[in-house]
């Protein structure tokens, strides 16, 4: 199971490097989605998958008499849930505020620092 869920770790991994990529802020947004989720399972994939006993010691003994779950991988992975899930909110408010200001989502038309009709910046001083 773990080797198909490294498959699908690279897989999405791709996608978020193309999403990235993209000149649109929206694929840039879905990109950053991605990236959080195949993140998240990656932590989930290196935690281990399988059929074992819940982080429970047994009552009378000082250690776990049989193999249980790490809880590190899933703490972890409900925390960037949180992060993740704000930051793309935070990113979302930013993205929408920069399209009615501009008009336009695509960032090689975003150009209000360096106008295109301007020519260069003065190379010295």
């Amino acid at each position: 199971m773990e080797i198909a869920l490294c498959f699908v770790v690279a897989a999405l991994f791709a996608v978020t490097v193309y999403l990235i990529l993209s000149k649109h802020i929206i694929r840039m947004l879905l990109g950053v989605v991605l990236l959080g989720n195949s993140v998240n399972l990656l932590i989930f994939t290196n935690g281990r998958i399988q059929s074992i006993v819940p982080p429970i010691i047994p009552e009378g003994l000082e250690v776990p008499g049989e193999m249980i779950a790490n809880p590190l991988p899933q703490a972890l992975i409900l925390t960037a849930i949180v992060i993740s899930f704000s930051f793309f909110a935070f990113l979302l408010v930013l993205s929408y505020r920069a399209f009615q200001d501009l008009d336009t989502d695509d960032t090689d038309e975003m150009r209000i620092a360096e106008p295109e009709d301007e020519g260069l910046p003065p190379l010295g001083y």
